[in-house]
């Protein structure tokens, strides 16, 4: 594609030299690094139509290298490499902010029509950050703060609190809650949400003296609208 310039992060030498010599055919500019530290410095230095970045990279993780960008404000369609195929892989490609995720070993043909997909939609808007209150929660960087404190929170917890922001002022029931958060087929003890709510609530609201996250008795939970108040008690 004539005017579309491509970065690649691969430490593969092999594979990289591949890819060097498919993109050029094809007529893509194109710069290469070889690990990730000089991946993020390209990144940096020059602007891209796509990158393509292998997740597992010497110097910086491919994945820590997508988050960087999109903590940086660079929301240019990454294609993440992947070792091998699978939730745990995809999700981890995604979570840091990818567009797209590959599989190796994979067809050369495959990568170009994904490239040439993510560079036709273009560089996307930065998802919308929610928040509720000062209780902030991003999303794509799957960075949490209250006020200007920074909560770290597991994936989990993450999923929770993303699903109850989104539903902020609702009454959300234990079973919504598990099929979202969790899935339909999840056939655990439903007390685990109990468990979950328990730890959000350590997390969010216990330091900074808040009952944001509310129990609505034999319903569900909801998490106030206006992220809590000092003092305010559950319904």
């Amino acid at each position: 594609m004539v005017g579309v310039r491509i970065l690649v992060v691969e430490d593969d030498k092999q594979l990289a030299a591949g890819l060097r010599r498919g993109l050029e055919a094809e007529g893509y500019a194109f710069d290469v690094a070889l690990d990730g530290t000089e991946g993020e410095w390209f990144a940096q230095e020059q602007t891209y139509d796509a990158m393509v970045v292998d997740v597992m990279l010497p110097g910086l993780a491919g994945d820590v290298l997508c988050a960087r960008r999109r903590e940086a404000g660079d929301w240019t369609p990454i294609l993440m490499l992947t070792a091998r195929s699978g939730p745990e892989q995809e999700s981890r490609a995604l979570d840091a902010g990818a567009d797209d995720f590959l599989a190796k070993p994979f067809s050369f043909m495959v990568l170009t029509a994904r490239l040439r997909a993510l560079v036709r939609r273009g560089t996307r808007e930065r998802p919308t950050i929610l928040q509720v209150g000062d209780l902030r929660l991003d999303p794509a960087t799957h960075r949490v703060s209250r006020g200007e404190t920074e909560v770290a929170l597991t994936p989990r917890q993450f999923a929770l609190l993303e699903y109850l922001m989104r539903h902020a002022g609702e009454v959300v029931s234990k079973t919504a809650i598990l099929e979202h958060v969790w899935d339909f087929a999840y056939d655990g003890h439903p007390n685990i949400v109990e468990v979950y709510v328990r730890q959000l609530r350590q997390r969010i609201d216990e330091p900074f003296a808040l009952r944001s996250l509310q129990t609505v008795r034999l319903v569900g939970y909801r998490l106030a609208a206006d992220g809590g108040g000092a003092g305010k008690a559950d319904p």
